[in-house]
């Protein structure tokens, strides 16, 4: 028989999938993979170009929030945080561009450390990784969706009805 993991008070109970939003790029919702597994989190990301502002590097890029549509696409403009090397799922070593932003989860908004990649194939848009979720949350791998879902016309439009 399994024991329960005591929660410290400042942790919050999620589900492996959860909806979260990005509210410095003005995304309300965009369906999360969350995995322990995962040392760093990641966001499907196209048309990356690194650029140059003030003497800083920076990337410009687009999202889109919605699984199976390209519709509304986001364009993002952010400072890179850091360039890395990533081994991805598959076990092939790609270098990923790093940006910082704010994901909301279970109405607490955090910082994270985001890879650019693309992420086209898989099921979701975005993975949270373990070191986003060191930040006060605790994944319970039997729950989906504790933070809630957004209204079902957002759902059908995610699955791109």
């Amino acid at each position: 028989m399994a024991v329960p993991h005591p929660t410290s008070p400042d942790q919050a109970t999620v589900g492996w999938r959860e909806w979260v939003s990005l509210p410095g790029l003005e995304v309300d919702w965009i369906k999360a993979k969350l995995d322990t597994g995962a040392r760093s989190s990641a966001l499907h990301a196209f048309d990356v170009t690194e650029f140059e502002r003030d003497g800083q590097p920076w990337v410009r890029f687009s999202i889109q929030p919605w699984q199976r549509s390209t519709e509304d696409s986001v364009d993002v403009e952010l400072p890179v945080h850091d360039k890395r090397q990533v081994r991805s799922s598959t076990g092939h070593v790609q270098e990923r561009y790093v940006v910082l932003m704010e994901l909301t989860l279970l109405e607490r908004t955090i910082t994270a450390e985001v890879t650019l990649s693309s992420r086209d194939r898989m099921g979701f848009r975005m993975l949270i990784g373990r070191e986003a979720l060191r930040q006060g949350y605790l994944v319970d791998a039997r729950r989906s969706y504790l933070g809630g879902r957004p209204k079902r016309a957002v759902r059908r439009r995610n699955r791109g009805i």
